[in-house]
């Protein structure tokens, strides 16, 4: 379908509008016809812009959504879609939407686990950077320039391509894009040994307040060390990541273990808690815990642990090496398989080894609904504390239910926790994600389904970090805490939240918020908010007032 001129655009959006707020269409209007007057250009907007009356505002929409609870007919929708082609189509979006009070959300792969990426309760425009993801990697420099728009699985298919002895330490989930991830600090199978995304980051680009292109040098140190870790989306629309890549070998060894209760599971996850962050750095063995059927006529359920590892390093090395370390989960050699680190990576995230291409591939195989949590162990959690996990795990809303422990150590315990604003680091023994899923024919039952998360949540309060109770921002989370979508955000309310995610690193994102978006534009349920000073309160309240 032939995208519809600007005039018809103002025209339809006027009657969509106009019934449930007048004023609301004109200011789309003025911001279709702004965003007109900036590009100079029909042709070049054209291609970039959709509204509801384009056939395909649906398509672009939907596309990068990965968690069907965002997909109702209630769930809040853009009038907007821009999917910039090029650096500076984003500075007369800022422009115009800050001349027509309307919000933008930020998205380059949709992982946001709360939809805050693309969707809001107040006016808003997406910019989708699905279009800006091209990937250079300069081998010999050990260096990747990424576009925010890509994905992880797509850096690690350049990376691949270039050199099969150099790696980056992200996330296993390939279609996740890497503006959202990094910025929210980017936990990996390589922490251990490398540390975090974030913390391999040297260089990045962002479009701030003001439409202006930042790199590194031009923005400051301060403004660079906030969008590694604490959120780029509070502070603007970042662009590009330079990150420098690390060393692999040329043959890593996976393994994954299958343990249920009646294999001695909870003993040997009780056992996994003194060790794990003790290993050797090039050893990572996180644990995935479902609920299974333990016979073949699904009437006796059971609780599963899958112990999933990697280890920088060939079978020879690594079986003395576990059976000096954890001899109590019996690893065998024919338990182990040795591949090339690219290799590994599809073996992490479930796709057949020698499918590389799969890594291009930005759709998901299934997307469901979902609700998750976070949480960090510093103190071994005793058995019993596990069998109440159990019996939860045995309620109807947790049959596709998972708790994943992911160990600390090595690295994480080197880097300082003011190195960037992800300070999770020494302390802690692992992080936990829990999660819930439910398919669509469930979808009226939603409610029951993030109620049992929930319980499961209040049950792990003894056990877990306190004062705060740490939660990672890339597992966002806003049962912990939200800021107000209109009006000023007070820091005594931002700081609910913004402390678990931030600990003492949130009162220096808020003085760096306050240096580049003092009237807090770049906002959403859970953004860092300025501290305003008695001119600007003085200042809103005129504004409100005209």
């Amino acid at each position: 379908m032939k995208t519809p001129s600007i005039s018809t655009l103002f025209f339809i959006l006027f009657v969509i509008f106009s019934s449930s707020s007048a004023a609301s269409a004109d200011d789309h209007d003025d911001f279709l016809e702004c965003l007109s007057e900036e590009f100079h250009n029909y042709t070049s907007i054209s291609r970039v812009v959709y509204t509801p009356t384009n056939s395909s505002y649906s398509s672009i929409l939907r596309f990068s959504i990965q968690n069907l609870r965002f997909t109702s007919q209630s769930t809040p929708k853009p009038l907007v879609i821009i999917t910039p082609e090029h650096e500076s189509h984003i500075t007369p979006v800022i422009y115009c939407a800050k001349e027509n009070d309307m919000q933008i959300r930020t998205r380059s792969g949709g992982h946001d686990y709360e939809g805050l990426s693309y969707a809001s309760e107040v006016p808003f425009v997406i910019i989708d950077l699905i279009n800006l993801s091209k990937v250079t990697v300069d081998a010999e420099q050990k260096t990747a320039w990424i576009g925010a728009g890509a994905t992880i699985g797509s850096l690690y298919y350049r990376i691949a391509e270039k050199s099969p002895i150099l790696g980056f330490p992200a996330g296993v989930c390939p279609t996740v894009g890497v503006g959202g991830h990094i910025s929210g600090g980017g936990y990996g199978i390589l922490l251990r040994k490398y540390g975090m995304a974030a913390d391999n980051v040297i260089d990045a680009r962002i479009v701030d307040v003001n439409g202006r292109i930042l790199d590194r040098e031009s923005m400051g140190e301060d403004l660079f060390w906030a969008i590694r870790g604490g959120g780029g989306a509070s502070f603007g629309v970042i662009l590009a990541w330079k990150v420098q890549l690390v060393d692999v070998p040329e043959r890593v060894t996976v393994f994954t273990i299958d343990k249920t209760l009646e294999q001695n599971a909870t003993q040997l996850i009780h056992r996994w808690q003194y060790i794990a962050h003790r290993f050797d750095p090039n050893l990572f063995i996180r644990i995935l815990i479902r609920r299974v059927n333990s016979n073949q006529d699904g009437r006796n359920m059971t609780v599963r642990a899958s112990f999933n590892s990697i280890f920088l390093g060939g079978i020879d090395k690594l079986l003395p090496l576990m059976q000096e370390s954890f001899p109590e989960l019996g690893l065998l050699r024919e338990d182990c398989m040795e591949m090339s680190w690219i290799q590994s990576i599809l073996y992490f995230a479930g796709f057949p080894i020698e499918s590389r291409e799969v890594l291009l591939n930005r759709t998901q195989p299934d997307v469901r609904y979902f609700k998750a949590k976070a949480d960090y162990v510093q103190k071994p959690i005793p058995e019993y504390g596990f069998e109440g996990i159990w019996r939860l795990f045995y309620e109807p809303e947790a049959e596709e239910a998972e708790v994943i422990l992911s160990p600390y150590g090595g690295r994480m315990d080197e880097i300082s926790e003011s190195a960037i604003p992800f300070p999770h680091r020494a302390g802690n023994l692992y992080k936990i994600q829990h999660l819930v899923y439910w398919e669509e024919e469930e979808a009226q039952n939603s409610d029951r389904y993030i109620s049992w998360i929930r319980r499961l949540y209040s049950y792990m309060a003894p056990y877990v970090s306190r004062f705060p109770r740490a939660a990672y921002i890339n597992y966002r989370d806003l049962d912990i805490g939200v800021n107000n979508n209109e009006g000023k955000i007070s820091y005594e309310r931002a700081s609910v939240w913004g402390i678990k995610y931030f600990k003492n690193n949130f009162d220096r994102l808020v003085m760096v918020k306050t240096a580049v978006d003092p009237k807090n534009f770049f906002r959403n349920e859970q953004s860092i908010p300025p501290r305003w000073t008695k001119k600007d309160h003085q200042d809103y309240i005129r504004d409100m007032v005209l």
